[in-house]
């Protein structure tokens, strides 16, 4: 059936921001994937931000392999995103796992879910345009460089983006 096609090609993400800042999201985000893993059993990722720093951890397999003990003691944070990865684009390299993470402006991350049909305009607007470097075949690393570029031109024409 179609429809049971459709639903098996997404990805599992999930966000969650405790308004207590001593409080840590890591066993919430890693507790969400675990649910979610039907959603996508090729890779999984968190990361999380403790006071303006980030923690990620990413690898490929299951979510319960991924994150080991030590692994969720670095997960620090009040604020977190999580991604168990279901692969619909790109290849399956370790590096597109996601959370996927570029520190220009401010250090941002994306977890995407989807497939992005004009894969190869962007990438070309990406590298010669923006003048980004691009380390994956990945559509999601596309999408946050666009999005990232976007957030730099609105801070510098005034509108905001500022830390």
């Amino acid at each position: 059936d179609e429809r049971d096609e459709e639903h098996r090609a997404m990805c599992g993400i999930i966000a969650i921001l405790l308004a207590n800042e001593d409080e840590f999201v890591n066993q919430m985000i890693f507790d969400g994937l675990t649910v979610l893993q039907h959603r996508g059993q090729d890779a999984a990722g968190i990361v999380t931000a403790e006071h303006r720093r980030l923690h990620l951890r990413k690898d490929n397999g299951l979510v319960k392999d991924v994150f080991q003990t030590h692994h969720m003691t670095e997960l620090r944070g009040n604020v977190g995103l999580g991604h168990c990865r279901y692969p619909t684009a790109g290849s399956s390299s370790c590096a597109e796992a996601q959370p996927l993470y570029t520190n220009y402006p401010h250090g941002i991350c994306v977890a995407h879910n989807g497939n992005l049909t004009n894969t190869a305009e962007l990438a070309d607007v990406v590298r010669d345009t923006m003048q980004r470097h691009v380390n994956t075949d990945s559509d999601s690393e596309l999408l946050l460089n666009i999005f990232a570029e976007r957030m730099m031109e609105r801070a510098s024409s005034g509108g905001g983006g500022g830390s």
